[in-house]
């Protein structure tokens, strides 16, 4: 976000004037944000709208990670992709939609796949990880790095008309948990029916995705009471919102009394 001598843009106070407005942010904490990083995994119906909000408000960094192309069935929801966008890699259409947006954010595009063997390097440098994705695979991999890296991890799902969302902040308190402390394993295959099968009512994608994004503000901006050790639970039908306690467990396969897991290790550390 910054020149090579660290300057600021010289409209930064006028786009980010609203921001700039707002008590607990001011001028000192628009700073925060351009110096920030933040990694968004998936660049589906959850990570188009965080994307698109925290691009606009400033993030200075922005790691995007998907491997998936753009097909016709996504633009329902993923409002980051058009129809020109498809057959094309997510992070292009995604990089040009958000520079777009805001040619002063840095984007590092990564059109793979996360995996065992990447997740620590394409993560690992940023201050809050945003989790998009739409398979329990990916889910339990960005929440094991997260919790190795020390790094908060804001995380949601989507079902129908539902949604959930979650922060998890990763900081070896003794009472955090991890995503793991409230799904300790994931389903059986088949058991939940996928977007594909069961549908998505876009505008939940994008209510959760809009949440998402707020939750990393507040940690980028160390302002208010983020969700951490609860749940937020979202019915469109009804529109309601309900909020579950959450717990560490003590026999999380992560961080339990019996778990063998690593401490937090750094990208460096990695091979």
């Amino acid at each position: 976000m910054t020149d090579k001598q660290g300057n600021l843009p010289a409209n930064w106070l006028e786009r980010y004037s609203r921001n700039i407005l707002l008590p607990g942010v001011g001028g000192r904490g628009q700073r925060r944000l351009l110096a920030a990083r933040v990694a968004v995994v998936g660049l589906g119906g959850l990570g188009s709208p965080a994307a698109l909000y925290l691009a606009a408000s400033g993030v200075g960094t922005l790691d995007l990670i998907d491997s998936d192309a753009v097909e016709l069935s996504n633009l329902q929801r993923q409002i980051l992709h058009g129809t020109p966008d498809l057959g094309r890699p997510k992070t292009a259409s995604a990089g040009e939609a958000l520079a777009r947006l805001n040619p002063g954010v840095h984007l590092n595009l990564h059109a793979e796949r996360l995996d065992s063997g990447n997740a620590a390097e394409l993560l690992g440098k940023a201050d809050v990880i945003l989790d998009g994705s739409d398979n329990f695979a990916t889910r339990y991999l960005v929440n094991e790095t997260a919790v190795r890296l020390g790094r908060p991890l804001v995380t949601a799902s989507l079902f129908r008309f539902e949604g959930q969302a979650a922060v998890f902040l990763n900081a070896g308190g003794p009472e955090e948990p991890c995503y793991r402390c409230l799904f300790p394993v994931p389903p059986p295959a088949g058991a939940l029916p996928s977007c594909q099968e069961a549908g998505i009512l876009g505008s939940v994608a994008g209510l959760l995705g809009t949440i998402q994004a707020t939750e990393a503000l507040k940690l980028l901006l160390g302002i208010g009471e983020p969700l951490t050790g609860r749940v937020l639970g979202v019915d469109a039908l009804s529109m309601e919102f309900t909020t579950l306690r959450v717990r560490r467990n003590p026999a999380c396969p992560l961080h339990g009394a019996e778990s063998s897991m690593l401490p937090p290790f750094h990208p460096s550390d990695s091979t």
